[in-house]
């Protein structure tokens, strides 16, 4: 697919220098040159509406954060990541919203008022695509690291190392490694129209492609096939790959594909999806417009948004 890596996440060539991770010297001194990205509850730092708030080694908000993660070389200088969850706003400001979405934004006392940690899919396609790449490598690894505190084999409280690329045991030396959910998210198509739902709980109106989780000892084509039949019971035929996307919401990697339906009969899963439906590309360029009175499409920068306007500007071969 034309463009694929031009997708939000999609990577901008960052080096990641993973040879040095290893090394404490080195991450000794590229420590003290860096620049620290401080991430509270999943929320990185933001120093304005597209930029993120980086702040040198020894800042007092970093006085709160635990072991930093080395995240590469942004031409040249040392980028890491830091979580910052255990400190408290001021009463009222504290509370994370539930929903979908959260809009609110925290702000620290010992920053300036520009400055505050925000919801990263609000400002994702503001971002440079270096900066997003790096937001999104940190709040994958820092919630990782939260919610994998102790060994998985033996129960023993686990260590960060490898400059937070890896976490071992103490007690039994079972060595533990970032997780990632491999994802299929399909633009499935018959004809002129796509396939669209939508699941409970979703805000009003929006519909995006389906996706599913890939199963232990399944392909990418076989797992576009069964999830599209499970939820919407469609029957897809030929499937190819597309663009990939890394989701940090908390942890998948995003497998676009296309897939070819054989017939256009839905039989829903109320389980899975609310609603299901075909919309033709006419009726699509209404939608990604903002202009249809009943469908919102899905948000942009979601690889969702990425696949369907690629496929009404005929780019996907």
């Amino acid at each position: 697919m034309r463009g694929a890596e031009t997708v939000t996440f999609g990577g901008s060539g960052l080096d990641r220098a993973a040879e040095r991770r290893g090394d404490a010297a080195a991450m000794a001194e590229l420590w003290a040159a860096g620049q620290v990205l401080p991430i509270w509850r999943g929320k990185p730092l933001l120093a304005g509406p597209d930029v993120l708030g980086w702040l040198p080694p020894g800042h007092p908000v970093l006085a709160q954060g635990g072991d930093a993660v080395f995240l590469g070389l942004d031409d040249g200088v040392p980028r890491f990541a830091t979580d910052v969850s255990d400190w408290s706003p001021e009463a009222g400001a504290e509370a994370v919203h539930a929903g979908f979405f959260d809009p609110s934004v925290q702000r620290h006392p010992a920053l300036p008022d520009a400055h505050g940690f925000a919801e990263l899919r609000g400002v994702m396609v503001a971002l440079s695509a270096r900066e997003a790449e790096l937001a999104a490598m940190a709040k994958a690894v820092l919630q990782w690291h939260r919610s994998h505190g102790f060994c998985s084999t033996c129960g023993a409280a686990s260590q960060m190392r490898n400059a937070g690329w890896q976490r071992g045991c103490p007690a039994c030396g079972a060595q533990h490694f970032p997780r990632t959910d491999p994802v299929v998210i399909m633009l499935v198509t018959q004809g002129n129209a796509a396939l669209l739902g939508r699941s409970p709980g979703w805000p009003e109106g929006m519909y995006s492609c389906l996706a599913g989780f890939v199963e232990p000892g399944e392909t990418i084509e076989a797992a576009v096939r069964r999830e599209v039949f499970e939820e919407s019971g469609v029957v897809v035929g030929d499937v190819r790959y597309l663009a990939s996307q890394p989701w940090p919401f908390p942890a998948s990697l995003m497998i676009g594909c296309q897939g070819d339906a054989q017939g256009r009969a839905i039989t829903l899963d109320p389980v899975e999806l609310e609603d299901a439906l075909w919309v033709t590309r006419e009726e699509m360029v209404t939608v990604m417009a903002g202009q249809h009175p009943r469908i919102r499409p899905a948000r942009k920068g979601a690889i969702a948004h990425f696949l369907i306007a690629n496929w009404l500007a005929d780019r996907l071969d």
